[in-house]
């Protein structure tokens, strides 16, 4: 079984050369008429275009690229879901969920709850659609409206020093050692801050065992790229607890608690920063940019994490997946998520298709108990002050040395009980409501 191991990360390679190199993706021009060939990358940023049409043609070009290629698609999906089901039943499992939750140390039960209870959420997902219908102004909403923004960024333009300051102020309430930590990474050159020549894009936190954390930044005077200090602080903060106070072994945590630390962090500062804001502008801009988060996190990843169930029980029951049924049944999952308040376009049936983390089966619920938890433990800090930092410091601090659903009840988020998973939903619901009651 062992020896297999190339053989069965043959799907997901083949679906990374037809993704990253053979897709036939063509230009389009932007707003301003200038060409632009897509890519992975510009199909966001022009997706966020306040040109209609722009944003219009290029989801058409973009999926109609995956059409292309659907039947080579669809085989290599097809194979690798035949492959989970062979591992499984070589292991003795009863289904490949079961043998994925097993290699995590997870529960059936969180997964059914995350499903169960996002499900029954869904009429606060259809609210937020028709809000922003009616924010953008639209007779018709379609899937390519979905990414506009619906207010203008408003950027604090902070400097570096500015943007640590105001993240050590918004994590106070984790207590001093926490705040007394940040500074000393602020200061003692944990950071890499700005960009430079030959440097990666993007940010991310590193640690070894035995000496502290290490955080890239590409910092610009941005509201985003404050937000990213805090989040990678929170990766940083995690790591070098657990190490303090966890053996070798045990220091390391897992990937299913992984974002938990940082989205704890993204909370408490657009928390603090909503208490403080006077600019409605700037309050709506970050009550949407909370919103989003939680449809594209929690909501978006679990229609993902439904739509892998249906395809591995299809193949579990004998019944090969063809273009049709996976693109027919993706849609109709679009339509329950997104209501009536959108199109679900026909392209949109294929954004299956595109998905990566589907050739790592049952990975993309982890992006959704992940915020799940953190909005919890959050809104807890926030509310129970002492207790419930206390409790987090015990979760930062115990690395690997448990389950990771253990690790987390410690922290007071239980992904066995629905009240967890409730309890995020409200957040999403008042910051709703929240978002209704401002006018700009």
């Amino acid at each position: 079984m062992a020896l297999g191991g190339e053989v069965y990360a043959g799907f997901r390679d083949v679906f990374s050369k037809i993704d990253d190199v053979d897709l036939p993706l063509k230009s389009v021009k932007n707003e301003n008429g200038e060409s632009v060939k897509l890519t992975h990358g510009s199909y966001s940023v022009l997706m966020q275009s306040p040109n209609r049409e722009v944003r219009k043609k290029a989801f058409k070009s973009y999926y109609g690229a995956y059409g292309k290629l659907i039947n080579s698609i669809t085989s290599a999906y097809n194979g690798s879901v035949k492959k989970d089901v062979f591992l499984s039943r070589a292991r003795n499992f009863n289904s490949s969920l079961e043998s994925a939750l097993f290699s995590e140390d997870v529960s059936r039960e969180v997964y059914d709850n995350l499903l169960n209870s996002v499900n029954d959420a869904l009429p606060l997902l259809h609210r937020y659609i028709e809000d922003k219908k009616a924010a953008l102004n639209l007779d018709t909403m379609h899937m390519y409206d979905m990414y506009v923004p619906l207010v203008d960024s408003v950027d604090l333009k902070l400097t570096y020093e500015e943007a640590c300051k105001l993240v050590e102020e918004s994590l106070s309430c984790l207590g001093n050692e926490y705040v007394n930590l940040l500074k000393k990474g602020f200061s003692e050159g944990w950071v890499d801050v700005f960009e430079n020549e030959g440097k990666r894009s993007g940010a991310y936190s590193t640690s070894a065992y035995g000496v502290h954390p290490f955080v890239l930044l590409n910092y610009q005077k941005t509201t985003h790229d404050i937000f990213t200090i805090a989040h990678e602080m929170g990766h940083s903060m995690h790591s070098y607890f657990s190490a303090k106070n966890q053996p070798y072994a045990k220091a390391d945590y897992t990937i299913f608690v992984a974002e938990v630390a940082s989205t704890v962090n993204e909370v408490l500062l657009l928390k603090n920063i909503l208490k403080t804001a006077k600019d409605v502008k700037l309050k709506k801009y970050l009550l949407s940019y909370y919103l989003e988060m939680i449809r594209t996190t929690l909501f978006r990843q679990t229609q993902f994490a439904e739509f892998e169930v249906y395809s591995h029980k299809k193949a579990e029951e004998g019944e090969t997946l063809s273009k049709e049924d996976l693109s027919a049944y993706y849609l109709k999952l679009n339509k329950k998520y997104y209501g009536k308040g959108v199109v679900s376009d026909k392209e949109i049936s294929m954004e299956w298709a595109r998905i990566p983390h589907f050739y790592s089966a049952f990975y993309v619920y982890k992006y959704a108990t992940g915020i799940t938890s953190a909005i919890t433990i959050a809104e807890k800090i926030l509310s129970e002050g002492e207790p419930a930092v206390k409790n987090y410091f015990k979760f930062l601090s115990s690395g690997g040395s448990a389950d990771p659903v253990s690790l987390l009840k410690i922290a007071g988020a239980d992904l066995t009980k629905k009240e967890t998973f409730a309890f995020a939903m409200e957040s999403f619901r008042k910051t709703l409501s929240e978002f209704e009651s401002l006018k700009v």
